[in-house]
C-alpha cells in the first residue's frame, strides 16, 4: 500500500485531528475522523440506504463523521485536490 497524505483538519491545534490519505494503489480514501455518536448511528439506521438493505453496521465497519471543511481534500474526478492545507 502506498499512502499519499491529502490533508488534515485546517489550523489543527492538537494531534487528534481528522486526516485524509489516498491509497495510490487502489484509489481508496483512508480517513481518520470523529467516531459517530449514538444519535448519528440511530439516524443512519432510521434513514437507511436502499430498499431491502440492512441498516445495521457490521462489526467490521464503522460510521465516521467527517467535518464539512475536510471535503476540500477529497480528490475530484479530474484528479485534483482543492487544497494543500497541512493544518498549520
Amino acid at each position: 500500500m502506498r499512502l499519499k497524505f491529502l490533508g488534515i483538519y485546517p489550523n489543527t491545534p492538537d494531534d487528534g485531528s481528522p486526516t485524509i490519505w489516498l491509497d495510490e494503489d487502489t484509489g481508496d480514501l483512508v480517513i481518520q475522523s470523529y467516531r459517530a455518536d449514538e444519535a448519528t448511528m440511530r439516524q443512519c439506521r432510521e434513514v437507511g440506504s436502499v430498499p431491502g438493505h440492512s441498516t445495521d453496521v457490521p462489526d467490521h465497519e464503522t460510521v465516521v463523521r467527517l467535518p464539512a471543511n475536510m471535503l476540500q481534500f477529497i480528490p475530484r474526478p479530474d484528479g485534483e485536490v482543492r487544497s494543500d492545507n497541512t493544518g498549520s
